[in-house]
């Protein structure tokens, strides 16, 4: 092993010292960062022409809601909710994704969109996006920007046992010119 021709030098060389000054420095950079801390963002307009927003309206609850799904004696069970405003009418609407409680096997989901008059004592269903009756389970469910978006599992045939879904769709609901208009997400694929 060949040795350096220049000697080491001391300052090289860390000791306890060194660490104490850096955990001491860094210390007080956190404490000063914790109170220099910028004003709050508020979206209000100032001046003579500001308006005050409109109370914001809570989404319906459907735990009040009466689901057009005939459980028997079983109970109706919400399995996934979602609330946003989906037809620019500046309240918020609420997409439930149900199914019967059975206890055991895979029972049928069916996805239903909930709005709420303000007067009104319950939340009524307005639109079905999913109908138990197409024996299709829910997955992947989310509402972004104004869009419902669900993974949708099925059967191919009746023979098909409903514990194990043979077929997968991808599915896109919005509202259009009055109505939930389905479409497929581009990234859509089968199984």
């Amino acid at each position: 092993m060949q040795q350096s021709a220049v000697p080491e030098l001391a300052h090289t060389h860390t000791q306890p010292i060194h660490w104490l000054a850096t955990a001491t420095a860094l210390a007080g950079v956190v404490a000063l960062s914790a109170f220099l801390q910028p004003g709050a963002a508020t979206a209000a307009q100032a001046g003579p022409d500001a308006k005050a927003a409109p109370a914001a309206a809570a989404p319906p609850d459907p735990a009040d809601a009466d689901f057009p799904i005939d459980c028997g004696p079983a109970e109706v069970l919400v399995q996934k909710k979602a609330s946003g405003d989906l037809d620019g009418d500046g309240r918020p609407e609420t997409v439930a994704v149900v199914r019967c409680d059975a206890g055991s096997g895979t029972p049928p989901n069916g996805v239903y969109v909930l709005t709420q008059a303000a007067d009104a004592p319950a939340p009524r269903v307005v639109a079905t996006l999913v109908d138990p009756k197409d024996r299709l389970s829910v997955t992947d469910f989310a509402l972004r920007d104004g869009a419902v978006t669900a993974t949708l599992l099925g059967y191919s045939s009746p023979d098909v046992p409903s514990c194990c879904p043979d077929e997968k769709d991808s599915a896109k609901w919005q509202w259009k010119d009055g109505a939930f208009i389905r479409s497929t997400p581009p990234e859509a694929r089968s199984m």
